[in-house]
């Protein structure tokens, strides 16, 4: 396996799983604290706010970085440990990336428009963006546990298989 595609894919590995950290507690706790609140402002501010480097460079980078070692497992390594790499590439992003941009910043972004001491907003609050949207980010929280997972478990086939 080439050494620049092995480093790539261990730091893939871990910003899989920080990234899935970050699903992971708001589908575990910040949505349920902010449903007992009035949380609708809250949300507009974390939703203006996380588009600061920090998490932005790893979601999206993750998109490129994705693709690529799902194109190196199909291509590079194949059979066993390849075919694994391109599931966890391909998991990432259609699961994570994908559902990102289909579900979740489109209800963010009628949120965003939203004046919150409206009842409608109110409504929309309570009825259909903590249930859905809440949804959608357990599938990203799966989506970059699995990828991480299968990454992972690639790279020790993979250096097993080469008696590494």
């Amino acid at each position: 396996m080439s050494p620049l595609i092995l480093y790539l894919a261990h730091l893939a590995v871990l910003a899989y799983a920080l990234v899935g950290g970050v699903f992971l507690a708001f589908s575990d706790f910040i949505m349920r604290s902010l449903a007992q609140t009035d949380g609708v402002d809250t949300m507009q501010a974390i939703n203006r706010e996380v588009f600061h480097w920090a998490f932005m460079v790893l979601f999206l980078g993750l998109a490129p970085v994705s693709l690529l070692i799902a194109a190196y497992g199909a291509i590079g390594v194949g059979h066993g440990p390849g075919t694994v790499m391109v599931l966890a590439g391909l998991i990432y992003f259609v699961g994570c990336f994908g559902v990102t941009v289909a579900f979740n910043v489109p209800m963010n972004e009628a949120l965003a428009g939203m004046d919150a001491s409206e009842k409608t907003t109110v409504d929309y609050w309570t009825r259909t963006y903590l249930p859905r949207w809440t949804f959608w980010n357990t599938v990203r929280t799966v989506a970059c546990g699995l990828s991480a997972a299968l990454l992972l478990f690639s790279l020790v086939w993979a250096a097993q298989s080469q008696g590494l």
